[in-house]
């Protein structure tokens, strides 16, 4: 009986944990469609084209879920979400970037650690499940997931460049004849460099100890 219990309370929060975050997609799908139409509006057509690549994004794990090519875990999705939202919207469109000195720092930083900890548990999975016969030592785990997130935090930046060159855009803030657009590229694969590596030595670590039941959480 307490079994059961233990078992219902647990199901019981996982779908207010899953609500709640259908709940805030949900809150900030609206919040982008009602500044979608402000910008048509006042025809910010720059801000227009963003916001609704934004949207796209937003609404992609919708359209697959429905149509069933791929299931996405609603903590993906709501990271995801989020993601764009913090550094499309309020970085590009509300210029957090230039107004905060931290924003591009803290994005760059957020998003190594979340594709360094996907890249673990991409590797983990493979090497624990029973189906996979596959041995890989700690070591070789660490540096999967430390070039998978590099490598994510490379592609961000030739979208960047890519949106500059074909939009006229500065997601690389730059200025005519200078090089600041250099200076922040590499700064933002400095920041998404150490936060890969600090994750890849801690799960390194945990692996090393044999610590597994942190991978266990994270996968469930």
């Amino acid at each position: 009986m307490k079994n059961n219990s233990n078992k219902n309370k647990k199901i019981s929060e996982q779908l207010q944990g899953e609500n709640l975050g259908r709940l805030v997609i949900s809150l900030l799908r609206l919040v982008m469609a009602i500044a979608f139409m402000l910008a048509v509006y006042k025809q910010h057509w720059q801000d227009v084209f963003t916001i609704a690549g934004i949207l796209i994004l937003m609404f992609a794990p919708l359209v697959f879920n429905r149509t069933h090519i791929i299931k996405i875990p609603i903590e993906f999705e709501l990271a995801a979400i989020v993601f764009a939202f913090a550094s499309l919207y309020l970085g590009e469109v509300h210029a957090y970037y230039t107004k905060f000195w931290w924003w591009d720092i803290a994005l760059h930083a957020t998003s190594g650690l979340l594709f360094g900890i996907l890249g673990f548990l991409l590797v983990y999975i493979l090497n624990e499940h029973e189906s996979v016969r596959l041995n890989m030592r700690p070591s070789f785990v660490a540096i999967f997931a430390f070039a998978f997130s590099v490598s994510f935090g490379a592609v961000w930046e030739v979208f960047e460049f890519t949106m500059d060159q074909t939009f006229g855009m500065n997601m690389q803030k730059s200025m005519l004849g200078d090089t600041s657009g250099l200076t922040d590229t590499m700064w933002d694969l400095i920041v998404n460099i150490f936060a890969a590596g600090f994750v890849s030595l801690f799960g390194w670590r945990n692996l090393k100890m044999q610590r597994h039941s942190l991978f266990d959480c994270w996968i469930k």
